[in-house]
């Protein structure tokens, strides 16, 4: 996939799967293969526990269904395994490698999101120079969630000032099908998830 492909595919981007090796007891190949039937069109492993070659890995492993589906693949935190397992791109926080150094890792043809939690940490991401920046933000939590224990929920409001930015967004912290409504109506093309889905015993549904 060229560049401008991962990011044509990106902006049309709705439903984002974030989630470890492992979901809801089950191998993640399962979970997303049953999820992406059910809408998701792009997956990021998000695994604090696992090995390198573990990420790797799973990583090879979800390609296949990825190029199936037309289902971006990510992977969190870490650029260079990223490339080593085929990813389609990398997402880093505010506290893992700096966006520059995490661009030159995986180089222009590869995505690069980074996590933003303020209206100032958004408005820095778009300042960035494009060519060395992130081609999308998270904006988040918009709820507080067990997956970010201690860190307040930051609401609507950041997003919507991220949906009067340039850059493209995804939705993310503690969003289900009681919440989603309100964020989509708040600016947000893309909410991201993570127990909604990887938890639920029908991640189709």
């Amino acid at each position: 996939m060229t560049p401008e492909q991962r990011r044509a595919r990106f902006a049309a981007v709705h439903l984002y799967l974030v989630a470890p090796l492992v979901a809801g007891g089950r191998p993640l190949a399962e979970v997303a293969a049953e999820a992406i039937a059910g809408g998701v069109d792009a997956l990021q492993l998000r695994d604090k526990h696992a090995s390198d070659d573990e990420l790797v890995a799973g990583l090879r492993a979800l390609r296949p269904l990825c190029d199936a589906t037309g289902t971006l693949l990510l992977l969190n935190d870490r650029p260079d395994l990223a490339v080593a397992g085929g990813a389609d791109g990398v997402h880093v926080g505010q506290d893992d490698l700096a966006v520059a150094e995490a661009r030159a890792i995986v180089g222009d043809g590869r995505l690069l999101g980074l996590s933003t939690h303020s209206p100032r940490q958004v408005d820095a991401a778009a300042a960035l120079d494009p060519a060395r920046g992130p081609d999308h933000i998270g904006v988040g939590p918009v709820h507080a969630t067990p997956t970010k224990a201690g860190t307040p929920g930051v609401g609507l409001d950041l997003v919507r000032h991220a949906s009067r930015g340039p850059l493209p967004f995804v939705a993310i912290g503690g969003i289900d099908d009681g919440n989603v409504a309100a964020v989509v109506a708040a600016g947000a093309a893309r909410v991201a998830v993570v127990r909604a889905i990887a938890d639920a015993d029908d991640p189709r549904a």
